[in-house]
């Protein structure tokens, strides 16, 4: 059985030390882990997760303010009307079958109900499946790109429909 909710605070610290666990080698993650962390508890950002018996699978962060974000990135979430779409992952032995899907869609239609009438999220442009992905959830607006660890980043905004809720 999968449920789809807000994320706890142990959610947040089973997802992020998995991944640290995933990637030993990248110290980027027990920073993120812990900013992730920090901006949920100071409800900067909402973090939701897909939960399956009872183990969080898969997560998403809205991300209300760009204010943690540097250069053209602060353009990404105003706080009011736009907000950002980051860190959105789902175990790899469930992609492909609707879950992070509907993870979205359950994130989408909080940010309509708190407000936000567009939402952004980038997508490394290397990965082609995911930027189609984006492209089929509407994250069709080309905001901007950026160079990001050498990696070439493409941001993209979706309008949210007032119907969303």
């Amino acid at each position: 059985m999968f449920v789809y909710r807000k994320a706890t605070l142990e959610d947040m610290e089973t997802l992020w030390d998995r991944q640290i666990a995933e990637n030993p080698d990248d110290p980027r993650y027990l920073r993120w882990k812990q900013e992730f962390i920090l901006r949920n508890r100071s409800q900067q950002a909402v973090t939701f997760v897909v939960v399956a018996d009872g183990d969080p699978v898969g997560e998403v962060t809205l991300d209300f303010f760009a204010s943690g974000y540097s250069g053209n990135r602060q353009r990404l979430a105003d706080g009011k009307h736009t907000a950002y779409v980051t860190a959105l992952r789902i175990r790899e032995e469930l992609e492909g079958q609707g879950y992070a899907s509907k993870l979205m869609r359950v994130m989408e239609a909080h940010a309509a109900k708190e407000g936000f009438s567009r939402l952004t999220i980038g997508v490394e442009a290397a990965e082609t499946q995911n930027l189609g992905i984006y492209l089929h959830w509407g994250y069709d607006q080309f905001v901007m790109s950026e160079i990001d660890g050498g990696e070439l980043v493409l941001f993209y905004a979706k309008a949210l429909p007032s119907d969303t809720l």
